[in-house]
């Protein structure tokens, strides 16, 4: 079994909560995860102080591999020159050179794709083929029994209230690469609610399982959404031979501690061997 600890939005600057940064990290530490994934969103305004604030509480969590992705907020909004020019400069400089990656570890190959896209789209975001091209080389290297995970900060479907806008342009073509290329599942944020859903939504004629679509709420700051507006959110994700269980947990208002919710399994794809299906297992 492969655990991740999921974070994502964590929005360092005016709307962040010290005490969710602190569950956060208690609950990181509690929980042994084999990989943490933080899916975007790291600063509220992408200010070098906002990053360092970021990278402090990085810092503090166990020492396992760690996956992180830019998202919308991780570039200038309001410095515009900046954000045309050098959008990624302070994120370069304080949490990574690389805006695509790829962190391999013995039984997982997770795959981080940047689809911030400052010049084009303020608030949604874009994927290009050589993204996707990316991805495929690197599973293509992975063990066949490596758990296969994208992470992507905004979203592919829409949530139920619409909350988290309009899904990445694309998404259909995207999902069907993600397909091909044997991913497991697919991690992301932005929508600031947990909204846990399939491949099958984008693509339905199949009798297939879909891949699971993961996206964690607002992990310590006030920008919840929907059903988790005032809250605080994340998720651990348990990857088994036969099932993806995402168990989500909820912080509320100054509270210590991130409680977990009723769990939410999914069937998996693949049975720890790219040709053999789950379903086959199962039968």
């Amino acid at each position: 079994m492969l655990t991740v600890l999921h974070a994502s939005d964590l929005q360092c600057g005016r709307p962040f909560l010290s005490y969710a940064a602190e569950a956060l990290i208690l609950l990181a530490h509690q929980a042994a995860p084999d990989v943490i994934v933080l899916s975007g969103d790291l600063t509220q305004r992408a200010k070098d102080s906002e990053f360092r604030t970021a990278q402090a509480l990085i810092e503090q969590l166990p020492s396992v591999p760690l996956v992180v992705t830019p998202g919308n907020h991780d570039v200038p909004l309001y410095r515009v020159w900046e954000r045309l020019a050098t959008p990624f400069r302070n994120w370069r400089r304080v949490i990574s050179t690389e805006l695509d990656s790829v962190t391999s570890f013995p039984g997982g190959t997770f795959v981080a794709l940047n689809s911030a896209a400052p010049r084009r789209a303020i608030v949604n975001g874009r994927l290009d083929q050589h993204q996707i091209e990316f991805a495929e080389r690197e599973f293509t290297k992975a063990p066949p029994s490596n758990v296969r995970a994208l992470v992507v900060h905004h979203h592919f479907v829409s949530t139920t209230d619409g909350s988290g806008g309009p899904p990445l342009p694309g998404a259909k073509a995207h999902m069907r690469a993600f397909e091909s290329m044997g991913a497991d599942l697919v991690l992301g944020g932005h929508v600031h609610q947990t909204h846990v859903t399939t491949s099958r939504d984008l693509l339905p004629a199949c009798n297939e399982p879909g891949i699971p679509l993961i996206n964690c709420g607002t992990t310590t700051s006030v920008r919840g959404r929907g059903f988790e507006e005032g809250l605080n959110s994340l998720n651990l994700v348990k990857v088994s031979l036969g099932k993806v269980e995402v168990l989500p947990h909820i912080l509320e208002p100054n509270n210590s501690r991130f409680k977990p919710k009723t769990s939410i399994v999914l069937p998996r794809r693949f049975a720890g061997d790219r040709n053999i299906r789950t379903s086959e297992v199962i039968q």
